[in-house]
C-alpha cells in the first residue's frame, strides 16, 4: 500500500470504523452506569437534586484552595493540557471544516499560530505530567502499563499533527495519514478506558451532588 492509498483508507474506511466504535462503545458504557441505578430513596428530600447537581458540577471544575496547595502542578498542567486539547481539537480551522462536512456545523476559528502555540503548549504540559510521575515515588509505584499506554495515545495525535502540519520528516501524505490514525487509535481506545470520563464526568459530578441536595447536604 502506498501513502496515498494509505491515506485514502485512514480517511475512508479506517475513520468509518473508529467512528462505529467509539459512538458504539460511549453508548454502551453510558448504558452499563444507568442500569446500575440506584436504591430509592425513602427519606423525605431535604433539598432540590437538580440544582445541587448543577452547582456540583460548576463548583468541581475549580480547584478548591487546600487542593492547589498540595498538587498546584499537577492541577495546573492539567488545565494547560485539557484546555490545550480543546482548543486544538474545536478551534483549528482545518479540523472544524472536517466537523463542518460531518455534521453542517461550523465556527470561527482561532488564528493558526495561536493553535500552533497552544498546541506546543498542551505537549508540554502532557510530557512535565509525565516526567512528575516517575519522579514521585508514590506515583511511580501506581503507574501501570496500562497508564502509560492511554498517556501515549493522547499525547501522539497533538505530536503527529504538530509534525504534519510544519511537514517534518516525511512526504504530507504519510505526515497526515499517521496524524489520522493516531485519532483513530485514540478514538477506538477511548471506550474502553479511564478516558471515557470525557463522557461521564459531569454526569458523575451531578450525580454526586444530586444526592447531597437530596439529603440537605452539599457535595
Amino acid at each position: 500500500m502506498n501513502e496515498i492509498a494509505l491515506l485514502e483508507w485512514v480517511r475512508g474506511t479506517g475513520f468509518q470504523i473508529a467512528t462505529v466504535v467509539l459512538v458504539a462503545g460511549v453508548i454502551i458504557r453510558i448504558f452499563e452506569i444507568l442500569m446500575l441505578g440506584r436504591k430509592k430513596n425513602l427519606a423525605e428530600a431535604k433539598g432540590s437534586e437538580f440544582s445541587s447537581g448543577m452547582r456540583t458540577i460548576v463548583s468541581r471544575s475549580v480547584p478548591e484552595s487546600d487542593s492547589f496547595k498540595r498538587s498546584a502542578f499537577t492541577i495546573v498542567a492539567g488545565y494547560i493540557f485539557h484546555i490545550g486539547l480543546f482548543v486544538t481539537i474545536f478551534l483549528f480551522a482545518p479540523h472544524i471544516l472536517l466537523i463542518s462536512e460531518l455534521t453542517g456545523l461550523g465556527w470561527p476559528a482561532l488564528p493558526t499560530p495561536i493553535v500552533d502555540a497552544v498546541a506546543v503548549l498542551s505537549i508540554i504540559a502532557l510530557l512535565a505530567i509525565l516526567v512528575h510521575r516517575f519522579n514521585n515515588k508514590i506515583l511511580r509505584y501506581l503507574t501501570t502499563p496500562g497508564d502509560l499506554f492511554i498517556w501515549f495515545v493522547t499525547i501522539a495525535p497533538l505530536i503527529t499533527g504538530y509534525i504534519a502540519f510544519h511537514r517534518i520528516g516525511m512526504s504530507g501524505p504519510m505526515l497526515l495519514a499517521v496524524h489520522i490514525l493516531s485519532v483513530e487509535l485514540l478514538m477506538v481506545v477511548l471506550p474502553f478506558s479511564k478516558l471515557t470520563h470525557v463522557f461521564t464526568i459531569f454526569m458523575a459530578r451531578w450525580y454526586n451532588g444530586a444526592i447531597s441536595g437530596y439529603r440537605g447536604g452539599q457535595s
